[in-house]
């Protein structure tokens, strides 16, 4: 039988099972059809391409996570699961446009510490809440910022920065991938520990941002740690430090900001999947599923993992109370700096 003459056949009969009710009786039976549709409709999600919004640029550290995840969850589900880069204003741009988009599970966002945390204080009027106006998925990823300069430059510790930018004011700026992302508050913290002044100058993203530093252009920058280990590595920018708390084990030559004289400093970026707020829950919770399976699968944990990433666990309530306990933090590390979105 063919589709068109299959489905004649069931709406005939559909027809023949509703004229044995009543008129009184009919809206209850039409009420539990439309149901039945909507839970098989989402029960088989998803159905077409899943639009995944990334934050940042391609070839950010974000953008790789997005697309070693988004791979997987395709081989997984059957569907596409499309990267879409929307950079801007530290994850605002994204940020506010899946908000606006439907809650049907179609188009969800890779969030970040910028666009969940950050920027809740360092700008006056956010576009957005970061758990009023979102479902949380899961929180899949995290690393650390380094500190970079470039090497022709006569430093190699923090310290010689630091007493370089105290007798060089006014060659002593910082580029970051935008007003509000973790690069930014990592160098705002820096500043204001280590007592000096920088120019901010941020770019649309940390590609540009890291060339800054290559061309001589920026004193330094605070880069997530998977977009300059091969740079660091040949030689084109000078790693001086990391942001965690501890050396990273496949970096552990480098020494943390903490351990070479700014005791007690420590900024790590993270990322993780949400959806616009009102999205059904059973769709929340195939898609932390399967991002779940995503990014523990040996293959995509090899690749984040060599790409300096620490993999996030936890259930899509985890994830909120992680964000809040997120937005208090940088909100006193915005206080204690007096940065402020350009």
């Amino acid at each position: 039988m063919t589709r068109s003459i299959i489905d004649h056949t069931v709406n005939s009969f559909n027809l023949q099972v509703l004229y044995m009710f009543k008129p009184q009786q009919l809206l209850p039976v039409l009420a539990l059809s439309l149901v039945t549709s909507l839970v098989s409709a989402q029960g088989t999600y998803p159905q077409r391409p899943v639009r995944v919004v990334v934050t940042a640029p391609a070839g950010a550290a974000s953008d790789l996570l997005a697309r070693s995840v988004s791979e997987q969850m395709a081989k997984s589900t059957g569907q596409a699961f499309v990267v879409e880069n929307r950079p801007g204003a530290g994850g605002n741009v994204a940020s506010a446009y899946v908000s606006k988009q439907r809650a049907d599970g179609y188009t969800i966002l890779l969030a970040s510490v910028s666009s969940h945390a950050i920027n809740q204080s360092l700008y006056t009027n956010p576009t957005h809440h970061p758990t009023k106006d979102f479902a949380m998925i899961a929180a899949l990823g995290s690393n650390p910022n380094a500190l970079i300069v470039n090497p022709a430059l006569p430093i190699r510790t923090v310290a010689e920065l630091i007493d370089y930018a105290k007798k060089n004011p006014t060659k002593s700026s910082y580029s970051s991938g935008g007003s509000g992302t973790s690069q930014h508050l990592s160098a705002e913290l820096f500043r204001s520990m280590a007592g000096i002044e920088a120019l901010h100058v941020p770019y649309k993203g940390s590609p540009e941002a890291i060339l800054s530093v290559m061309r001589g252009e920026a004193l330094f920058m605070f880069a997530n740690v998977p977009n300059v280990m091969e740079l660091a590595k040949a030689g084109t920018v000078r790693m001086l430090a990391v942001t965690s708390t501890k050396r990273l084990p496949w970096l552990s030559d480098v020494p943390t900001v903490a351990e070479s004289g700014l005791a007690g400093y420590e900024a790590t970026a993270w990322f993780g999947l949400v959806a616009p707020a009102g999205t059904p829950k059973d769709i929340i919770d195939k898609l932390h599923a399967e991002s779940r399976r995503a990014v523990e699968s040996p293959d995509v944990r090899k690749t984040l993992v060599a790409q300096g990433f620490d993999i996030m666990g936890g259930s899509p309530a985890d994830f909120e109370q992680f964000i809040t306990a997120e937005i208090a933090k940088w909100a006193k590390v915005v206080a204690a700096s007096g940065a402020k979105a350009n």
